[in-house]
């Protein structure tokens, strides 16, 4: 005798579409892109297959296309032609962020734009903002640091960035921002704050990217240790309380323990799938070990199912097609 109720009675091909309870969509992702301020044309990214920095030049043409595949947001990282102890080319009126995002709008002008408030990417040491003795020798000084991020911020909006996404984990820079766009008239930009950013071993692909290595010491003052779920809580109420529009758990695949329980805070969700997730899907895929489009797919229906309202990932464009064919 079988119970009354058979479960694979809702699992017949025709009625799985119809109660399906967690699906993606081309709205909840946002494409990361590099824009190379030293180069002329796509230069590929050796340890991110696929991936490509794009010189100034060329992004509205990207950017127009994606947004021609269904993608609405684009997350901005940006690498200089100079790089200085403070990180001024950072806030630089003609950086390559700022022409960048100029270049989008005037060519995409529906197309929301994200831009990383960070200074890895422009610093000569590599870390995330102004550095300084301690204690406990060389370390990345947190309120200096905070000047630094509200002019880059400023800078970002002023030349037409909808949400800024400070990524560099010091103390109230949520708040400290918030305050320097609002002095500033920029009331209406979003800050997509990273709030809860774990110290992983799985940004390697990202530094060559964004050629963001450092030149001494970690990151681990500063990003959370990846066994500390309490703490990564508290950052995101933190930073909720401070005014963030939008939450964010980096990496995500890893971490969806802790996306789940950020999503309870009430504040939108951003999971970041970075780039050694992405790799090593793009690798194994390679080797036929696994398939590509399957395993991506499952991978951000997970993110989503745990509680993230946006994605962002490099198979964003990909994904786009994917849909597609499956209407």
């Amino acid at each position: 005798m079988f119970p009354q109720r058979r479960m694979r009675r809702s699992r017949s091909k025709n009625i799985q579409p119809l109660l399906r309870e967690i699906t993606v969509s081309k709205t909840d992702l946002i494409a990361p892109l590099f824009i190379d301020e030293t180069i002329t044309a796509p230069l590929p990214i050796a340890s991110m297959p696929g991936q490509f920095r794009y010189p100034v030049s060329g992004i509205a043409t990207v950017a127009s296309e994606l947004w021609k595949r269904g993608i609405r947001a684009i997350l901005i990282f940006g690498i200089p032609k100079a790089k200085d102890p403070c990180g001024c080319s950072a806030y630089d009126p003609e950086g390559v962020v700022q022409q960048a995002v100029r270049r989008v709008k005037a060519e995409v002008r529906e197309m929301v734009v994200i831009t990383d408030v960070c200074a890895c990417e422009y610093t000569d040491h590599g870390h995330c903002g102004i550095i300084g003795e301690t204690r406990c020798g060389p370390d990345l000084l947190n309120d200096p640091s905070l000047e630094l991020m509200n002019k880059i911020a400023i800078s970002h909006a002023e030349n037409g960035a909808d949400i800024v996404a400070p990524s560099c984990m010091l103390d109230g820079m949520v708040g400290s921002i918030r305050a320097a766009l609002d002095d500033a008239g920029f009331e209406e930009v979003l800050i997509m704050s990273y709030s809860t950013k774990f110290a992983s071993a799985l940004y390697g692909p990202f530094r060559e990217a964004a050629d963001s290595g450092f030149a001494f010491g970690d990151r681990t003052t500063y990003q959370i240790h990846p066994g500390n779920s309490r703490e990564a809580l508290l950052e995101s109420q933190m930073d909720a309380d401070e005014g963030a529009d939008i939450l964010m758990v980096k990496p995500a695949g890893f971490y969806l323990d802790i996306l789940a329980e950020i999503a309870t805070l009430g504040l939108p969700v951003a999971a970041f799938q970075v780039s050694g997730e992405y790799s090593m899907i793009k690798c194994a895929a390679e080797r036929g070990w696994i398939r590509e489009k399957e395993t991506v797919l499952e991978s951000l229906t997970s993110i989503k199912r745990a509680g993230a309202e946006l994605i962002i990932t490099y198979f964003a464009g990909d994904v786009a097609g994917w849909l597609d064919e499956e209407q």
